[in-house]
């Protein structure tokens, strides 16, 4: 397998037709090594259009949808970073490259280790895997400038609102199958925030966010 190839093909045929149009993102893409960062036994599937499976019953994103999530982002050097769901570390690693610090949360124990090691592997120092449970807030070094959620939820975090500075934005996938959306929260002032839907996809749900109630009389 010619991995330089398959990384250009996913660059130029999933990843740049999907409106990501950030040169930055495009270069990191092809900078970062995304095989790195997938198990073993899925390694020729590094470069596909798909969900890979990380075991525990988790997954990373898409590529396509990992750049697009990173170039929402709109990271210009200098923020401090919380992501939501590290996963094999891939995402903090990108965020890494174009932020002073990162720090990203990881429930599972088994996967905030294979972060980190990938993470270590990979040369990335500013970043930090925490195992804690994302959906209890954030760490206490908090307000950050940005905060990704790796992975979707069913309604806006506001407790990880409160995290944000003010002029700092939440990146996150919003809704319930069949349709999701990318949506971009940025905080206005004290109390004040601005939302932004951006486009539609669906991902794996984040572990132990609400749920809002199905029930009908």
């Amino acid at each position: 397998m010619n991995l330089e190839q398959a990384r250009f093909n996913m660059i130029e045929q999933q990843i740049r037709p999907w409106d990501v149009v950030d040169a930055g993102v495009l270069s990191l893409l092809s900078i970062v090594r995304r095989e790195d960062f997938v198990p073993l036994a899925h390694r020729a599937l590094a470069f596909v259009d798909m969900e890979i499976p990380l075991g525990h019953g988790q997954c990373m994103l898409a590529p396509r949808v990992e750049a697009r999530l990173l170039q929402d982002a709109a990271l210009v050097g200098g923020e401090s970073v919380l992501e939501i769901g590290a996963g094999s570390g891939f995402m903090a690693a990108l965020l890494a490259h174009r932020a002073q610090r990162v720090v990203s949360l990881e429930i599972i124990p088994e996967l905030a280790q294979m972060a980190r090691t990938n993470l270590q592997k990979s040369g990335a120092r500013n970043v930090e895997v925490r195992e804690f449970d994302g959906s209890k807030g954030a760490p206490v070094e908090s307000p950050f400038d940005v905060i990704v959620l790796s992975g979707s939820v069913a309604q806006i975090p506001k407790n990880l609102l409160q995290h944000l500075k003010v002029g700092g934005r939440l990146i996150t996938v919003v809704g319930n199958e069949p349709v999701m959306r990318a949506t971009v929260v940025t905080r206005t002032g004290g109390a004040s925030f601005t939302t932004e839907q951006r486009w539609d996809t669906v991902v794996q749900r984040l572990v132990n966010f609400p749920e809002p109630s199905h029930f009908q009389f």
